[in-house]
């Protein structure tokens, strides 16, 4: 009974050996099949590589990845487009990278494990995430290039004389236009490395307000004079609107009043006359002429450029005509009237 009872027990771990024997041998094989096999479960970059090999896994992401990822990206504003290529900013994407990773995954556990879960149907569920990346400095290119088209400065609205300085007219302000760059960088980064989606982007831009506009513009100039030589008249404006019209005299030929944009630098009232150290002053060049009959510059002084001005005569046959030696002369009651309405930096235009 005794023998019979070992015989048995031994033909029992004979067949337990060879079992595992058996076992192990088959595990052996799988794993030698699975060396770069991938999981079911197992995605990349939201591609599911689940049940391939490394080899098959590498084909089908360079073919969906590549799709997307190769294609370029449209800037659009409402007046312009650009186009963006991938390869212009240096895109790549590691293909082999992301299915080691995913093969590296799928061998988490001891090898008995691994067999059991792939008998069974288990599914992983592990995502590798895109491996892509581009060249800052290559983006930044780019998005400069679309600033120095669409980047547009603000200008403010501005006073101009209209023609023979008989008036002033007011020049509209615009809007000015700035890309905002580090959006624009992030949208495109995001865009260029999708692997899903639309690949047109709206360039962001923001609107840049000038100083002056034309509401504010008059708070700029308070006082404002424009002179027409052609007509013989100084123009006052307050705040830009025309408040009175004076008739004048101006240079005559080869002593013309100097034209130009200026500003009253000097007011004086009862002024000396300096002479100034030209030819046609004869004897007196240089002198100091005090106030009285022998001075022409009566009542009030208002300079404005290299010793010329705005001042009384008492010549009021020369106001309506070229007679004077550079200045620009009034009636004694009219610059006299101007005097105080005028204050120091007050703006002049000379047309």
């Amino acid at each position: 009974m005794r023998r019979r009872l070992l015989v048995a027990a031994g033909l029992v771990l004979t067949v337990a050996g060879v079992a595992a024997a058996a076992g192990a041998a088959y595990l052996y094989v799988w794993d030698r099949g699975h060396t770069d096999a991938i999981s079911k479960g197992v995605s990349v970059a939201g591609i599911d590589v689940g049940g391939l090999h490394a080899p098959q896994a590498r084909a089908l992401l360079d073919d969906r990845l590549g799709a997307q990822l190769r294609r370029p990206v449209r800037l659009v504003t409402d007046r312009h487009e650009f186009m963006v290529r991938p390869a212009n900013v240096g895109v790549r994407f590691d293909v082999a990278r992301m299915v080691d990773d995913a093969v590296a995954a799928s061998h988490t556990g001891g090898i008995v494990h691994r067999a059991l879960r792939d008998l069974r149907g288990h599914r992983l569920n592990v995502a590798i995430p895109l491996r892509a990346g581009l060249s800052h400095d290559r983006l930044e290119t780019v998005v400069d290039h679309v600033s120095s088209v669409l980047d547009r400065p603000a200008k403010n609205a501005r006073v101009v004389a209209k023609p023979l300085a008989v008036g002033l007219k007011i020049i509209p302000e615009r809007t000015g236009v700035a890309v905002k760059r580090p959006q624009l960088e992030q949208r495109l980064t995001h865009a260029l490395l999708a692997t899903a989606g639309a690949r047109t982007i709206a360039v962001p831009t923001k609107p840049i307000h000038p100083r002056w506009t034309l509401r504010t513009l008059p708070r700029k100039y308070e006082t404002f004079i424009v002179v027409s030589r052609e007509t013989f008249t100084l123009r006052l404006y307050k705040r830009l609107k025309l408040v009175k019209t004076y008739p004048i005299a101006v240079g005559q030929a080869g002593l013309d009043t100097p034209a130009g944009l200026y500003d009253i630098n000097d007011k004086q009232v009862d002024p000396s006359w300096h002479v100034p150290l030209s030819a046609w002053a004869g004897d007196l060049a240089g002198r100091v002429i005090p106030p009285g009959p022998d001075d022409p510059i009566k009542s009030r002084w208002m300079g404005f450029y290299d010793g010329a001005g705005i001042h009384g005569t008492d010549e009021d046959w020369s106001i309506g005509h070229a007679a004077s030696h550079g200045c620009i002369r009034m009636h004694i009651w009219d610059v006299e009237d101007l005097y105080p309405r005028v204050p120091l930096h007050t703006p002049i235009y000379v047309g």
